[in-house]
């Protein structure tokens, strides 16, 4: 007899049997086979072949209304060979439909169940075996949005806990709650770095450990390779064990044990790998390392060419960036970074800022809109930053989905640094105390006098840059329609 082949689970939470017999409208009775809470049914099947075996994938409940028993069945192994069948082929129950062709249940038949230890219902003749499949894709539905419900309150907690102060216990001791078990945090050398929850037996605990080591070496194997799992999972006296390597070369790993492994375990416990990894990966890398003492470094004073060197070679490049839909969060930022090529990314008011080796040109992200400034040295990120800015209100203006500061010599250049930024203090002096005016006619001039692209760049009302712009015109005595105007305010504003 072949052997009894792995059931091909769909995408869907199965359905206790259990709950299916407490359906009141269909008025299943349970009459042979054990009566265990945990079977569960994946799918609803009818068949009347005498063999069901080449049509079964597994996990069914097999309705069937006995049109293929003989007449002398009873006397004979016919109800045992067909039990066993549906046994070997992953059978979860069988439902025998009462009349039109049999008033009662063969008594062979419950003795054959009751000796494979296979479920049998009695289906009344008023339920139908439409209504019986019906009702499993129901509770099906139900179950899946039970799922989704459990899974989305878990991430919104493991992504709470992960803002704690002490986010990696946190983390655990959320996830050890949602999955009613132990979660634990091996450090690259194998150590117990962090647990939460009731701790398993000696046994568990060192097939679990073994299962850490298992995982190590898949996370090496599959570096680069995006979307493939790090992940492997054992079950040893019931409880059910689970390891998730935290990112390739960093050697952390979660481990997980359960008494019970229910429909959306994997996935809570694939976010909670994932914020680990973002706690322990970075601060464990020697770039990451490098990244803070260059913080460190500058916080005590050090000049940005000196610390530099920490960080990569350059020149580097500033760039500001706003998603299109929602304000962007912690995770979106650094995703953003990661796309970008850098992991030296802030989150400020909305706006995301990553400073990028220029070896690595900024691309246009999709749902991003950018500002890139020009190539600069260490010490002129400050004014990377500020170009960068006004690139990104630009291209926000002009719905551009990027915008580069130009780098090409300007007519701006054949005046010395020094006469031109004294030259426009003296211009700008009437509207230098009001840092909002002189913003609104940088934008409004370089979005070439437009009312409701500057409002949009600036985030106001155009009636709000109507006025700034009124101001700025009485508190300047010029003139602003008049084109040489324009021209010496933009150079001044850009000097400024």
């Amino acid at each position: 007899m072949p052997d009894t082949p792995a059931p091909a689970v769909p995408p869907t939470p199965p359905v206790s049997l259990a709950a299916l017999l407490a359906r009141e409208d269909l008025a299943l009775r349970q009459i042979a086979g054990p009566a265990d809470a945990d079977t569960v049914v994946h799918w609803a099947h009818t068949s009347e072949m005498a063999d069901p075996y080449p049509y079964l994938l597994g996990g069914e409940l097999l309705l069937t209304a006995g049109v293929h028993v003989p007449e002398a069945a009873g006397s004979g192994t016919y109800f045992d060979d067909y039990v066993s069948r549906i046994v070997a082929a992953g059978g979860a129950a069988l439902g025998f439909g009462l009349a039109p062709v049999h008033d009662t249940v063969p008594r062979a038949l419950v003795a054959a169940c009751d000796a494979h230890g296979l479920p049998l219902l009695e289906v009344p003749p008023q339920t139908t075996f439409s209504g019986v499949a019906r009702a499993v894709w129901q509770l099906m539905a139900q179950a899946r949005l039970a799922e989704l419900r459990r899974v989305t309150e878990a991430q919104q907690s493991l992504a709470a806990a992960a803002s704690r102060p002490d986010p990696v216990p946190s983390v655990l001791r959320q996830l050890a709650q949602r999955l009613g078990g132990w979660a634990v945090l091996y450090g690259p050398d194998g150590t117990e770095i962090a647990g939460a929850g009731r701790g398993p037996d000696d046994a568990v605990r060192g097939a679990l450990e073994a299962l850490t080591e298992v995982v190590r070496p898949l996370a090496d194997a599959r570096r680069g390779r995006r979307g493939a799992p790090s992940s492997a999972a054992d079950t040893l006296d019931g409880t059910h064990l689970a390891a998730y390597a935290l990112g390739a070369g960093h050697g952390f790993v979660l481990g997980v044990a359960a008494p019970r492994r229910a429909s959306g375990d994997h996935t809570i416990a694939s976010v909670a790998a994932v914020l680990l990894a973002l706690l322990t990966g970075e601060h464990q890398s020697g770039a990451g390392a490098a990244r803070s003492s260059a913080l460190v470094r500058l916080l005590l004073g050090a000049a940005p060419p000196d610390v530099a060197p920490l960080l990569g070679t350059g020149p580097w490049v500033v760039v500001h960036a706003r998603p299109d839909a929602q304000a962007p969060d912690a995770v979106a930022a650094s995703a953003l970074g990661a796309a970008l090529g850098s992991a030296l990314v802030d989150l400020t008011h909305g706006v995301v800022r990553v400073l990028v080796p220029a070896d690595r040109e900024p691309r246009p992200q999709p749902g991003w809109t950018l500002g890139v400034s020009a190539a600069v040295a260490p010490d002129e990120w400050a004014s990377a930053d500020t170009q960068a800015a006004r690139g990104l209100a630009r291209a926000r203006a002009t719905r551009a989905a990027l915008v580069r500061h130009g780098d090409r010599p300007g007519l701006d250049d054949l005046v010395p640094q020094a006469e031109a930024e004294a030259h426009a203090r003296v211009l700008l002096a009437p509207i230098a105390a009001v840092p909002a005016l002189a913003d609104t006619l940088r934008t409004w001039l370089s979005l070439h006098g437009s009312w409701d692209r500057t409002a949009v760049a600036l985030t106001v009302h155009r009636n709000t840059v109507r006025q700034r712009i009124a101001r700025c015109a009485a508190l300047l005595g010029a003139d602003l329609d008049d084109p040489d105007v324009r021209m010496e305010l933009w150079f001044a504003l850009k000097h400024l």
